[in-house]
């Protein structure tokens, strides 16, 4: 199947999952319902590792440069790639060097983090950031350790003078100047 196929398949399969969650969560079905224990839970965990990061018992790194954090509190398909590549593109107007940092979302398991180019195999560095790499002309690192993405990126492009992360307000080691929720 050409690349191309398998990233529209991909996208297809993806778009209609977030649909069927979001379709249940909207309409509080019984689904919803039962998965209201682990969001409390969830919302638990996250509140303490906030406390522990505020009071320094966490790790929280810090740069040199601002990191802009683009995420959702919705369940898919919210915009956020469109968001990002737009946001690139207004601070490059700016006058700003952007790079983007991404987890890599539609990546082989087993392939390792990595710069994106716009040749990058989308099996290895995923849809999404590929998309970003080709639609902004940004550098961009993608690692599920969003610090490390950072790292590498600001290794490979000390031109950089901001970050932008896609998807990374769950990411709470990577200190934000600013988090925009889509």
């Amino acid at each position: 199947m050409p690349i191309n196929c398998r990233i529209q398949v991909k996208a297809t399969v993806s778009s209609q999952l977030a649909a069927q969650v979001t379709q249940m969560w909207r309409h509080r079905s019984i689904g919803a319902v039962l998965l209201l224990p682990l969001s409390a839970l969830f919302g638990i965990i996250t509140g303490l590792r906030r406390i522990f990061q505020r009071r320094g018992l966490a790790a929280v790194k810090q740069y040199s440069v601002p990191v802009i954090v683009v995420g959702n509190i919705a369940v898919g398909g919210s915009g956020k790639t469109p968001v990002v590549a737009w946001l690139v593109d207004a601070l490059r107007t700016a006058k700003w060097s952007p790079g983007i940092v991404s987890r890599g979302y539609g990546a082989a398991a087993d392939q390792k983090p990595g710069l994106v180019d716009s040749a990058s195999d989308p099996a290895r560095v995923g849809d999404e950031p590929l998309l970003l790499a080709r639609l902004t002309g940004a550098p961009v690192s993608v690692d599920p350790d969003r610090p490390a993405a950072v790292r590498r990126l600001l290794a490979a492009h000390p031109e950089i003078d901001v970050i932008v992360s896609d998807d990374g307000m769950q990411h709470y080691r990577l200190a934000r100047t600013v988090e925009i929720a889509v």
